[in-house]
């Protein structure tokens, strides 16, 4: 078997039901078959692109990564300064899915029946009834999600790990799919309250937004110079919907890993953790997020196997925010993503 190319045994090629060859963009000049016709699949996700770029400009790579999460099952945390369009993004994203939507600002005087319900007292049957708060829809948007206090932050902890509530003995299921996709400011620390580390770990990707380019400053002015107001989302067109994003999970399902790939992940996991400036390092839990959304990935790049760029393309958003690093790396300025990277860089890519 060559380099990266999938073992496909030659009885199961039909000229006519398996779909054209597909380069692949980071094995360039090199001609992969899949065994799986993921056209649709990637249509749809063009289209999802196509939709995006109407509103936003630049920030290519955070859809692509907030689509991995959707497919994956998985929530998001967007980290950025201010005015970069983080709040903007996640509703556009969640315009494209035909689905229940509903945002929640978070505040220090916000409650967990804020966010998960409360009992009404009906006076027509002298009982009480359970009201389902915002977090019953299908994406939810959590707006500065680090403003309000720990014990808000704990509703959070059951529904984001197990998408149920539990209210007076009575469990909830959510409605699949269930997305949470939050926001936080990383600059302004007054009224702010950390997220803690288990809450964090339940994020599948925390992905960390810088300013625009000169050339996608100017496009922005340019765009929107004569289009007083918010942006009109209502423009979005819906791409997506929760039986399509049902059916490409069990596309998944088809994508072939070789075992060398699987060794790959649980080297970067196991690197983590005896990292000299990483205090704690990833849990299994990080080994699942990697092997999932570099599934997907491979899915968006037409390709029915993963490749170690895969894995290396979604390691940095799937481990910065699950790692603490040790005191004295803080103080030398080292952060997650320098580990990881360095990580990378040492670790012997399978072939």
């Amino acid at each position: 078997m060559e380099d990266n190319e999938p073992n496909i045994p030659p009885q199961e090629i039909n000229s006519e039901a398996t779909p054209p060859p597909i380069t692949s963009p980071t094995q360039e000049g090199t001609v992969f078959r899949s065994r799986v016709d993921l056209s649709p699949i990637r249509a749809k996700i063009d289209r999802v692109l196509e939709e995006y770029s109407k509103i936003i400009v630049g920030q290519s790579e955070l859809i692509e990564l907030m689509v991995t999460c959707i497919i994956s099952d998985g929530h998001i945390l967007i980290e950025g300064v201010p005015g970069i369009a983080k709040t903007l993004s996640a509703k556009v994203v969640a315009k494209t899915i035909d689905t229940e939507f509903s945002r929640i600002q978070f505040t220090p005087d916000l409650m967990p029946a804020d966010i998960i319900g409360t009992s009404i007292y009906n006076m027509n049957t002298s009982e009480f009834v359970f009201k389902k708060g915002p977090i019953f829809s299908n994406v939810v948007l959590i707006d500065e999600i680090n403003r309000a206090p720990a014990k808000t932050q704990s509703a959070l902890f059951e529904v984001m790990e197990e998408k149920q509530i539990s209210f007076d003995g009575i469990t909830y299921p959510m409605t699949k799919p269930f997305i949470v996709i939050a926001t936080q400011n990383p600059i302004e620390q007054e009224g702010t309250y950390r997220l803690p580390e288990a809450q964090l770990d339940r994020f599948l990707m925390k992905i960390n937004l810088s300013y625009p380019t000169i050339e996608e400053e100017l496009e922005i002015i340019n765009r929107f110079k004569n289009k007083p107001g918010r942006p009109d989302i209502e423009s979005i067109e819906s791409i997506l919907n929760a039986d399509s994003i049902a059916e490409i999970q069990t596309t998944l399902e088809s994508i072939h890993i070789e075992k060398q790939m699987l060794e790959y992940i649980t080297q970067i996991i196991h690197e983590t953790r005896n990292h000299s400036k990483v205090y704690l390092g990833a849990s299994p839990r990080a080994s699942l997020a990697l092997l999932s959304t570099a599934k997907v990935t491979a899915v968006m790049a037409g390709r029915d196997f993963i490749i170690p760029d895969d894995i290396q393309f979604v390691a940095p958003h799937v481990l910065n925010h699950r790692m603490i690093l040790t005191p004295d790396a803080e103080m030398e300025g080292v952060t997650a993503f320098t580990v990881i990277s360095d990580i990378i860089k040492t670790l012997e890519v399978p072939r």
